[in-house]
């Protein structure tokens, strides 16, 4: 005889017995092979055969009649293998969108429906299915649930109706949370967190929500011991109803104390407690931890994390234990790109993310590239003296070649600021700054076009306020952002003068319909106190590129000099508006206008605008949408290219 085999050809069990059975001896001989002598085993000539394995039938019954045959010119399709369709009838009345949602993941039937079935598979599919819809029945209250199935010729193939009789549904005659009492005057808010209550009906999804919500809320109210126990139900089928018991053990309400922290080679508890978003005296609270947590590992330092709210010497506080394991610290990063106007760019950077600890990180990188050539150090120390608040030192030397200018600059500079990512998107930003610059830049003199030299010496202390009302911070679908810049700048170049340069960002989106958002974004500067030709071109206001009127070179927009290069001005307006369809899958398109132009006034004006047109590519990964911009100018000047295109991470703006 032939053994069972499993669907991808498998043979069941760890070893192959040979089973020999003679007509005249009511023994059989199991033989294992390469094993000695084979043991002598009884069996059961009147026993029952066993169900064999994947087979969807069981062995014929002798005692009982031989079933009519089908008869294959009367349906055909319902022998050998052919395609067939299912229906499910009886649940549109009751059964809930997650039901429908479950059975159709789920159902075998949906799984294998595009493949050829015969009889026996069609069995066993229609089984499985009818176990599987009577459970997630049973799930949502409806204990009398009771599935059937049939098969029958439909349309020249084999159709599988499931018919379901849901029954009535049971509701809770009782609900008692033991223990709860002990929250004192908290214990409504916990009860109303757990949400189940008389008449309601005996729903799994809801009981494990209400379990969830307990345990979350408990938590969040100050008892970091708290014990929620298992729910216990009980059904009564008489009388259609249900009863659940679950107990609920909130231990004492405690309050934050103490970070505590062994020795490990990342940083230390008062580093810690800079980060975390609580003080010893604030009520105890689950979220807090979890916030801990999440931005511990956010630093990119630490690789497990084990927090732990320990009984304090004090009554009614918890200290909170906090175990790091580091992650490596050191990274090394490389870059190439190519931007219209802005050539060929290669950078390469290592980081030691914690040199200086805690979090003092040092990077020492290099840009070689066709117009741009930079090495700098950098220190940086991120939460400095508090959650999210970066402190950056950097000694930058450069040397930059524009249509515009060129620029061989020596920077120290200084920031403290309050950042946003990707993980904790920030309502409001800021920062403080100071910068020294010492630069020896190259332009024309404006009347002639004949070249020139200067040096200047420059001090500034830029500042920064941002509000954040978007949704996402690279892929952000309502909402709007305001940001404002200030920077007042003191420069030595033949004699020492001051002005200030003000720069004001606003953009807003709106979603129309899921699969469509309209944005736009506006952008105002001014320099007051110096004429444009005072101020180093490399300080100027400049427009054209793809983070300001695409379909324009980088810095091309604006007042020209005799060699018909871009010098810069005193003023700025910008505007970009565009439409961003969710085209397909992971995939969206965009149309955009973009307008402005660059003043020698000091106040930016609304007329002479450039414009440029184009079309954009999004691909939305989940990191945020990858764009691919390709604009031309509407009305161009001079020495403009037809075409500009612009790849970047995240939205335009």
């Amino acid at each position: 005889m032939s053994l069972p085999v499993g669907r991808h050809g498998a043979m069941y069990g760890a070893a192959v017995f040979l089973l020999a059975v003679t007509a005249n001896d009511a023994h059989a001989q199991v033989v294992a092979p390469g094993a000695g002598a084979p043991d002598e085993t009884q069996l059961d000539p009147n026993a029952p055969l066993a169900r064999l394995p994947d087979l969807g039938v069981d062995w014929p019954d002798l005692a009982k009649a031989p079933a009519e045959p089908v008869d294959p010119a009367a349906s055909p399709e319902l022998i050998g293998e052919s395609r067939y369709s299912y229906a499910v009838t009886g649940i549109d009345a009751v059964a809930s969108p997650l039901l429908k949602q479950r059975f159709d993941e789920l159902s075998t039937l949906k799984q294998h429906a595009n493949a050829p079935a015969n009889a026996a598979q069609l069995d066993r599919r229609a089984s499985e299915d009818v176990e599987l819809l009577t459970g997630l029945l049973r799930g949502e209250g409806y204990y009398d649930a009771r599935v059937t199935s049939r098969v029958e010729p439909r349309g020249g193939r084999p159709l599988v109706t499931l018919e379901a009789d849901p029954g009535a549904l049971y509701r809770f005659a009782g609900v008692t949370l033991n223990g709860i009492a002990a929250a004192g005057d908290k214990s409504d808010g916990l009860r109303s967190a757990f949400g189940i209550k008389p008449e309601d009906p005996v729903n799994a999804d809801t009981i494990v929500a209400g379990q969830t919500n307990l345990t979350r809320k408990i938590g969040d109210e100050g008892f970091p011991f708290a014990k929620v126990g298992d729910p216990e139900i009980v059904v009564d089928r008489a009388a259609r109803t249900a009863t659940l018991d679950m107990t609920a053990s909130p231990g004492g309400e405690k309050t934050f104390g103490r970070i505590t922290s062994p020795p490990n080679k990342v940083f230390d508890a008062a580093h810690i407690a800079d980060i975390a978003r609580f003080s010893p005296g604030d009520p105890y609270s689950d979220t807090q931890i979890a916030d801990l947590r999440r931005a511990l590992i956010q630093t990119g330092l630490v690789s497990t994390v084990d927090i732990k709210p320990v009984e304090a010497s004090q009554p009614g506080v918890v200290d909170i234990a906090v175990a790091l394991s580091p992650a490596p610290p050191r990274t090394i990063a490389g870059e190439l790109g190519y931007g219209t106007g802005e050539g060929a760019r290669a950078e390469i950077s290592w980081t030691h993310r914690n040199l200086f600890p805690p979090e003092g990180a040092l990077t020492v990188r290099g840009v070689l590239g066709t117009k741009e050539q930079l090495g700098g150090v950098v220190f940086r120390r991120n939460n400095f003296e508090g959650r999210d608040r970066v402190l950056t030192f950097q000694a930058i030397a450069s040397n930059l070649q524009r249509d515009a200018y060129q620029a061989k600059s020596f920077t120290l500079s200084g920031t403290l600021e309050r950042q946003t990512n990707i993980f904790f998107q920030k309502t409001w930003t800021w920062s403080l700054g100071a910068e020294l610059v010492a630069s020896d830049e190259r332009d024309v003199l404006l009347d002639t076009g004949a070249p020139r030299r200067r040096t200047f010496f420059i001090g500034a202390l830029p500042t920064s306020l941002t509000y954040d009302g978007s949704d996402d911070l690279l892929n952000p679908t309502r909402g709007f952002r305001l940001g404002g810049r200030v920077s007042p700048e003191v420069s030595l170049q033949g004699k020492v003068f001051g002005y200030t340069r003000v720069q004001i960002d606003a953009s807003a989106y709106k979603t129309v319909v899921p699969s469509l958002v309209v944005a736009g974004r506006v952008r105002l500067g001014t320099i007051v106190g110096a004429p444009r030709d005072a101020v180093a071109p490399s300080r100027r206001f400049y427009a054209g590129g793809g983070a300001s009127v695409r379909g324009y070179g980088y810095q091309d927009i604006g007042p020209r000099d005799p060699n018909n290069d871009p010098i810069g001005g005193r003023s700025l307006t910008e505007f970009s508006l565009e439409t961003r369809i969710k085209a397909f899958g992971n995939f969206g398109i965009v149309p955009f206008l973009d307008g402005g132009n660059i003043y020698t006034s000091p106040l930016p004006k609304f007329s002479e605008f450039r414009f440029g047109a184009g079309l954009g590519v999004r691909y939305y990964s989940n990191f945020g949408p990858i764009r691919v911009d390709v604009g031309t100018p509407l009305n161009p000047q001079p020495g403009d290219a037809r075409v500009a295109v612009y790849v970047s991470l995240g939205q335009a703006f």
